[in-house]
């Protein structure tokens, strides 16, 4: 066994937003049974992390903390984005929006949130308070740091104080990462090194970067996206806890390749595990809200590995929240 502060660690953050995170995206005739089929999968994810005692962190967006149409309403940010694209913009026919979790359950979720808050080693983060994208055009420093306060509050209402955060569509910069440490948030999820992973806005987005992200999914497109904390101080909060992996969803289409995708995964986060580093595996809750079963499946494998690799090279599980905690404790210099 390692000693402790060179051991590697496996991080997993959860974005957790269900419609809130897709309405720009998705049609909600063809999504809907992900986002309903996620109040199945987010019981069956944390039974299965305390089976395998993996700490996580669950990127929650703050509308979902509200346990009605009119908290919500009195929630909202001091100062709204104006973003060029109106499809970005959240606030548009709120009232149209069911009253509360049992009228509308792809609004709401405080129920999940208590859950998720009752299983040990588990941490709620912010996924912002509207799923708040830092990079389009029409928002400013000023509203991203009024939709933060607003995630900040209404987590107070759970007994939660927030310490880490995740970028929606991993869109962030400079400026972006500044208020951040103005809110007291003390960790982020940054992207991977290659060019295929750094932050766009939605039109700088291209197919050739999706495709390619999809490829390095199943053969090595880029490098193996483990990372080192050496050299942080606590004066240099938040801390970036860069990605290493999408936990894409299992697909009939691709089912063929699954071995390759599972192999990917299982090399670089053993090769972590040798080697003293950071794996950082994410996904969205809704992606396993059909094909439960193959999705649980799949990542059964990989904590089943995790296991593995705590016994014999003293791997630890670790929260963002818990991660940065360590990297103050240790002075990672």
């Amino acid at each position: 066994m390692r000693d402790r502060d060179t051991t590697g660690m496996f991080v997993i953050s959860l974005d957790f937003e269900l419609l809130w995170g897709v309405r720009d995206l998705a049609r909600l005739d063809h999504y809907k049974p992900n986002l309903l089929g996620e109040r199945a999968a987010i019981p069956a994810l944390l039974q299965l992390f305390d089976k395998h005692k993996i700490h996580a962190t669950w990127a929650t967006v703050g509308f979902l903390f509200c346990e009605s149409r009119d908290e919500l309403m009195r929630s909202l940010p001091a100062r709204l984005p104006s973003y060029a694209n109106p499809r970005f913009y959240p606030y548009a026919n709120l009232e149209e929006i069911g009253y509360d979790e049992s009228e509308d359950p792809l609004h709401y979720a405080p129920s999940l949130i208590r859950l998720i808050k009752s299983f040990p080693g588990q941490e709620i983060g912010t996924h912002t308070f509207s799923h708040y994208y830092c990079l389009e055009r029409g928002q400013d420093v000023d509203t991203f740091r009024a939709d933060l306060a607003a995630a900040v509050s209404v987590a107070k209402n759970f007994g939660l104080t927030l310490e880490s955060f995740v970028f929606p569509r991993n869109q962030y910069n400079l400026d972006s990462v500044s208020v951040l440490r103005e809110m007291g948030i003390k960790s982020y999820r940054g992207n991977g090194a290659s060019w295929i992973y750094q932050p766009r806005s939605q039109d700088e987005e291209s197919l050739f970067r999706r495709g390619a992200r999809l490829l390095d999914s199943y053969i090595r497109v880029t490098e193996r996206n483990c990372h080192s904390l050496q050299g942080y101080h606590e004066y240099q909060y938040p801390i970036n806890i860069p990605s290493s992996r999408f936990l894409r969803p299992y697909s009939p289409r691709l089912e063929s390749f699954e071995r390759l995708r599972m192999r990917r995964i299982l090399s670089d986060l053993s090769y972590a595990a040798r080697n003293s580093l950071v794996y950082h595996l994410w996904w969205h809750p809704h992606n396993f809200g059909v094909n439960l079963e193959n999705n649980l499946g799949f990542l059964s494998q990989i904590l089943h590995r995790y296991s593995e690799l705590r016994e014999t090279f003293g791997m630890e599980s670790l929260s963002m929240r818990e991660v940065a905690a360590r990297v103050l404790a240790n002075g990672m210099s």
